[in-house]
């Protein structure tokens, strides 16, 4: 049994599959497998995978039909064999040191979960991204995962017998933030959390499909309400309390620049946020929109939004 699993999914990634996957058999550690999961994908992504399977014995390949990142990134862990898994997005690569030093962490601290940072790159830079939990209890983490940290699974080490043993899989119904909804489900539990302060993994938003900057604002807001109902069923009571104040002011937000149909409904929708504004730990910014969206109108606001934007 290998110690580490690293998920890919693949679609339409021929382009830069290679610098994906050779960055990843380019680790300094050695007992690992990269299961490369083709989505059905349309282009050579597909028989680019096999050719990587047939060179090297640590891949081993699943083509599917097209069913979306969450459910290639399931299919991987339904056949993953490591200790530990992480997962990787076809456009982006890694250092050679990530899996090495995540590992000996993950002994080290006897963790179930070890995090580290990550670099965001694009054409014009590299910034580092910090992702030092506030603290490492379940509810301090648990609240950082929504807007202060990324909440990806690609720059998480987690024990792959925690996500069997709470029954997490990753949600068909999500085409993106489906890796926010597992770890928010995982750090809920009992689990141990590591943290390490060094960046491994290179996201790319220049060409993540999956990227926010290339999704329309109506569907975010539409797969965090599916977010958000999926965490209210799964999470105790007290925790999904913990993190209902930080999505809802920002899905409040995205209600107002869009408009219709959101309008109608909105004081009803985010009426729980009215009482508590301004002990919100948000933009003063933020706030003073919220407080106007209840006092004036959504419409007004709305309207204030969009003239703002066009100004920009």
């Amino acid at each position: 049994m290998p110690k580490i699993s690293v998920i890919v999914p693949v679609y339409k990634a021929e382009a830069y599959l290679h610098r994906c996957v050779d960055s990843l058999l380019a680790q300094t550690f050695q007992d690992f497998e990269v299961l490369l999961v083709d989505d059905g994908s349309p282009d050579r992504s597909g028989e680019i995978c096999d050719e990587y399977a047939r060179q090297d014995s640590r891949v081993r390949v699943f083509h599917k039909e097209n069913g979306g990142v969450s459910s290639a990134r399931q299919c991987g862990m339904d056949n993953a064999l490591g200790e530990y898994t992480i997962h990787a997005d076809s456009d982006d690569w890694v250092e050679p040191a990530m899996l090495e030093e995540l590992y000996q962490k993950a002994k080290e601290e006897d963790a179930d979960m070890v995090i580290c940072d990550f670099y965001e790159e694009s054409r014009e830079h590299s910034v580092l991204k910090n992702q030092k939990p506030t603290a490492l209890k379940h509810d301090s983490v648990l609240s950082d995962l929504f807007y202060r940290l990324h909440g990806s699974s690609w720059n998480k080490l987690v024990r792959r017998g925690c996500l069997e043993k709470y029954k997490i899989k990753y949600p068909l119904e999500l085409s993106y933030c489906e890796d926010l909804y597992v770890n928010a489900c995982l750090v809920a539990n009992d689990i141990r959390i590591a943290y390490l302060p060094k960046a491994f993994y290179h996201y790319d938003v220049g060409i993540n499909e999956h990227s926010l900057i290339k999704k329309p604002l109506k569907e975010i807001l539409m797969q965090e309400q599916v977010l958000y109902r999926l965490l209210e069923k799964k999470l105790p009571a007290p925790y999904f309390q913990c993190i209902k104040l930080k999505m809802l002011p920002h899905m409040a937000y995205k209600a107002l620049c869009i408009g219709s149909p959101y309008l109608k409904t909105f004081k009803s929708d985010y009426d729980a946020l009215r009482p508590c504004i301004g002990k919100l730990d948000i933009a003063f910014q933020l706030k003073l929109i919220l407080i106007l969206s209840y006092k004036m109108s959504p419409g007004i606001v709305h309207v204030i939004l969009r003239i703002k934007h066009c100004f920009r």
